[in-house]
């Protein structure tokens, strides 16, 4: 579907075709393998490295192509064609894992992390979520006991993407008292002892993502491992989720996206009372409302993203920008199932993944309720 957008440029175009046919050569071919297994080779990460998609968005220093929201969104979209929304968050899990070490570390974690993780020979994930809350980050009970030039640390991660095979962690920890201004974030690597990774969770959606429990039993961690100032990781984190919150919101439209497309191709195809369901006004009109929809959210999506990349705070925008576009690939993802009827509830139909893989977008990041808290708050109430 050929869309007019002023924020692309001829290069964002470039590497939109670069990708697609990354994807076309490495995943497609093989994408319903992987999501049977729930898992896909290691070696893909290098060969994404390598092709410079790891890179994007990323600071050229490190190895990263530089800063460009669009054509890191241009990137992403081409990426969820694969129709594997947890292929692309465990590969992707570097753009939540790295920005804070790259933004608030010190040179010499900088250049240790970021290049080997950029070329895709080692995989960073970003580790907050705990057993006993979600969102409720300011509430965090994983505690960094100061020893001097190190803290013994304890506690646990769930929910965690590329939990099992990560190599470097960035994880928020307590280190002062209650409250937000309690936490910190540290650098913690697989190998440490009294970390171990739990088997990867079964999940409804994103089967081919990494997801893991993790567990730290007086972990030994230097003090050099800290990222920013001690006490001062929460502002990290809410700096952190505005870009993830963003590219959730590109993964419901690019969902949304997809579930339009294989709907419309069905439609064409399937003969119902002698003649196609394209043919017939209630879904020729559901099909107008969907498009409708679709248009109107990825359109405030790219709005957002132009407003964050002039460096313009976009707290609210961004909150309104996900729940708006998790709403609408709720919508799309549950008619295309409706539309395909029998077929939709089969697991060799790609909007079934999809409705499945949907459902965690409105969760993640932040859910549904707290990015409405969020916007309630900008707007003084």
């Amino acid at each position: 579907m050929a869309l007019y957008t002023p924020y692309f440029s001829e290069t964002h175009q470039e590497v939109r075709r670069t990708v697609r046919k990354f994807v076309d050569q490495h995943i497609k071919p093989f994408i319903n393998e992987w999501e049977e297994a729930g898992t896909f080779p290691r070696e893909l990460y290098l060969k994404a490295g390598e092709a410079g998609l790891l890179g994007i968005d990323h600071p050229e220093e490190l190895g990263g192509s530089g800063p460009d929201i669009f054509m890191k969104i241009a990137a992403s979209e081409e990426l969820m064609r694969a129709g594997s929304g947890g292929l692309v968050a465990s590969l992707g899990s570097l753009d939540i894992g790295l920005p804070p070490i790259e933004n608030w570390a010190g040179d010499e974690m900088k250049q240790r992390i970021a290049p080997a993780v950029l070329r895709g020979e080692k995989i960073a994930a970003l580790a907050i979520t705990e057993p006993s809350g979600g969102s409720d980050v300011a509430n965090l009970k994983t505690r960094a006991v100061d020893m001097g030039d190190h803290y013994l640390v304890s506690g646990s991660k769930t929910f965690i993407t590329s939990g099992c095979r990560a190599d470097y962690y960035t994880v928020a920890v307590r280190t002062g008292g209650e409250g937000f201004g309690g936490v910190s974030l540290v650098l913690m690597e697989k190998d440490m002892p009294g970390f171990t990774v739990g088997q990867p969770l079964k999940k409804m959606g994103w089967w081919a993502s990494d997801t893991a429990e993790l567990f730290f039993d007086e972990v030994k961690v230097p003090k050099t491992n800290l990222i920013g100032m001690e006490n001062g990781g929460f502002f990290v984190i809410m700096s952190n989720f505005q870009k993830e919150r963003l590219n959730l919101a590109v993964m419901a439209n690019m969902t949304a996206q997809l579930a339009l497309e294989e709907s419309l191709k069905y439609v064409q195809q399937r003969v119902a009372f002698g003649k196609p369901l394209a043919k017939m006004q209630v879904i020729r009109h559901k099909l107008a409302d969907m498009a409708t929809e679709l248009e109107a959210s990825r359109e405030f999506t790219y709005r957002v993203a132009a407003q964050i990349a002039d460096g313009i705070p976009a707290v609210r925008e961004v909150s309104m920008a996900k729940n708006f576009a998790t709403q609408v690939s709720d919508k799309l993802t549950y008619e295309a199932v409706q539309i395909f009827g029998g077929m939709g509830f089969m697991r060799e139909s790609l909007v079934e993944r999809l409705y499945r893989d949907n459902r965690i977008l409105s969760i993640g990041g932040g859910t549904h309720e707290i990015m409405n808290e969020i916007i309630a708050k900008q707007l003084g109430l």
